[in-house]
């Protein structure tokens, strides 16, 4: 089972610039460029890396997409209480 999930994430304010960030990764753009341009969690200065993390840590949302996420995949838009993420799972352990 995992324990821990290494991450990256990109928040904003709405759906619809969560789906458009997640397009242009899609296309082939840069998270952490990406990151650092749009988030508006003080981790898009490290590219929107949030280190590593176990359950019980992030928000319900936010660890349910990240746990249950395959390692390397972006996903979302998930909607919590901060906004819309766009999560990359960096790794799992």
């Amino acid at each position: 089972m995992v324990s821990q999930v290494h991450a990256a994430h990109i928040l904003v304010k709405s759906e619809a610039k969560a789906k458009e960030i997640m397009e242009k990764i899609k296309k082939g753009e840069s998270f952490s460029i990406l990151a650092t341009q749009f988030s508006e969690c003080p981790s898009k200065k490290n590219g929107g890396d949030l280190g590593w993390f176990g359950r019980g840590q992030m928000v319900r949302e936010f660890e349910l997409a990240a746990f249950n996420g395959d390692k390397g995949a972006v996903v979302g838009p998930v909607r919590t209480e901060f906004g819309w993420h766009v999560i990359k799972i960096l790794d799992k352990k």
